[in-house]
């Protein structure tokens, strides 16, 4: 089995190596090949990456190239963690919407939009030189914000699934709470990447025993402060919401909250300064503690699960990923791209039918859906106009005087990336 990681370079990789090392017996992988066009970063990830694999025993091997046409030759599935533009990008994301009074954010609001922007045409093109190089390929996109990203893969006819940590992180979480097995979690999970909510909490399967009531009873002090949000809420909708919908529930608090420290971007661009110091020493052989600080917790664990299941039957038959509705909230288009749980084995992934949804989460998701089909629009066809359009159909922008100065800034920021501007 080959697998290629497209965007190899990133201080995450080793995050990944350590799943693949672990979980070889799931996801037996013979070759791995990291992709990146930053050859001094792909030096000091991989020279870690093969220490890892070293210490644990794993025999595959693993190779490093700068061109994506010979690192996608032959490879069973693709997986795809770019950030184009890198954390300089991001940190603008994070801050020009501010000075609007919108929120700052790499994957919501305007940021999450210019990211969008950057992103789909490299993904696009790297997932044409896949589907020529190899077209039975299956691309595992890891790249945010990832509902717009997939949506545009499978749109374009891709063999695609999205994925994102979220979920596999309040897997984690309860099971740790619950003192059992993650395996033994199954989560109601429902709604778009980024855009979720934990509608229940089942032990052993999908119609096991929901115990979300009993979580919220006993930890809801701890559930609560992971999402900064009041308990008072929590208990309030009985549900677990994802922590980005802090941006929604409470925009202005946290517009206030990041106008009075540095970006994330910044954060982590100082954190990945360290890691890759920590990756030239020859001596380490494991990820640093540093890395759980990177964000992306969980994520080989998902990545592998995915993996096993589309190229064969060791993966867990029931996943949450992202991939088209196709009636699954009737609410939605067919082609609209949802995150649920879903069977995912050779053929794709098909979402398990969930209830009919509160109008509290149904309304909210159609409304992202509608900004989701505008922002696609935009990434694919450009012009002002229609990032003017996008914008002003974000819940979280909503006015034509914010989406006018976004709009300015957008383009003004990202013009080096954007082909029509």
């Amino acid at each position: 089995m080959k697998l290629a990681v497209v965007g190899g370079g990133s201080t995450y990789t080793p995050e990944l190596i350590d799943g693949f090392a672990r979980l070889r017996d799931t996801l037996p992988i013979e070759e791995l090949v990291l992709v990146d066009p930053a050859a001094d970063r792909l030096e000091l990830v991989s020279g870690l990456a093969r220490r890892i694999f070293a210490k644990q025993d794993h025999a595959g091997k693993i190779t490093t190239t700068t061109d994506i046409d010979a690192g996608v030759a032959d490879a069973d599935a693709v997986l795809l963690q770019l950030r184009v533009g890198g954390q300089a990008a991001r940190n603008q994301d994070e801050t020009w919407p501010l000075e609007c009074g919108c929120v700052g954010q790499e994957t919501t609001g305007a940021g999450g939009l210019a990211k969008a922007l950057r992103t789909v045409p490299v993904v696009l093109d790297i997932a044409e030189r896949v589907r020529r190089t190899n077209p039975d390929a299956w691309i595992i996109d890891f790249t945010n914000p990832v509902g717009i990203v997939t949506r545009a893969l499978l749109q374009a006819g891709h063999k695609a699934v999205g994925l994102c940590n979220v979920a596999i992180g309040f897997q984690r979480k309860f099971a740790r709470l619950l003192e059992v097995e993650p395996g033994q979690v199954h989560l109601d999970h429902v709604g778009l990447n980024h855009l979720s909510w934990e509608l229940g909490v089942r032990l052993g399967g999908p119609d096991g025993e929901n115990v979300l009531p009993k979580l919220l009873a006993e930890h809801g002090d701890a559930i609560a402060d992971d999402l900064h949000m009041p308990r008072k809420l929590v208990d309030r909708l009985g549900v677990v919401p994802s922590y980005y919908l802090r941006y929604f529930y409470a925009h202005d608090e946290v517009v206030k909250e990041l106008g009075t420290k540095p970006s994330r971007a910044a954060e982590v661009a100082a954190m990945e300064k360290e890691l890759l110091e920590m990756y030239g020493d020859p001596a380490l052989d494991e990820k640093p503690e540093l890395l759980a600080k990177r964000g992306g917790a969980f994520y080989s664990e998902a990545a592998v699960d995915l993996a096993a299941s589309l190229l064969g039957d060791g993966g867990s038959p029931v996943q949450v990923v992202n991939t088209y509705n196709n009636g699954t909230l009737p609410f939605l288009a067919d082609d609209a791209v949802i995150e649920v749980q879903a069977r995912v084995g050779r053929d794709g992934a098909t979402p398990l039918a969930v209830p009919a949804l509160d109008p509290l989460y149904a309304g909210l998701i159609a409304n992202v859906t509608a900004y989701e089909d505008l922002a696609l629009e935009a990434a694919l066809r450009g012009g002002r106009d229609r990032v003017f359009k996008a914008l002003l159909a974000h819940p979280l922008i909503g006015q034509y005087d914010y989406a006018e100065g976004l709009t300015d800034r957008l383009i003004a920021h990202n013009r080096e990336h954007l082909a029509w501007a």
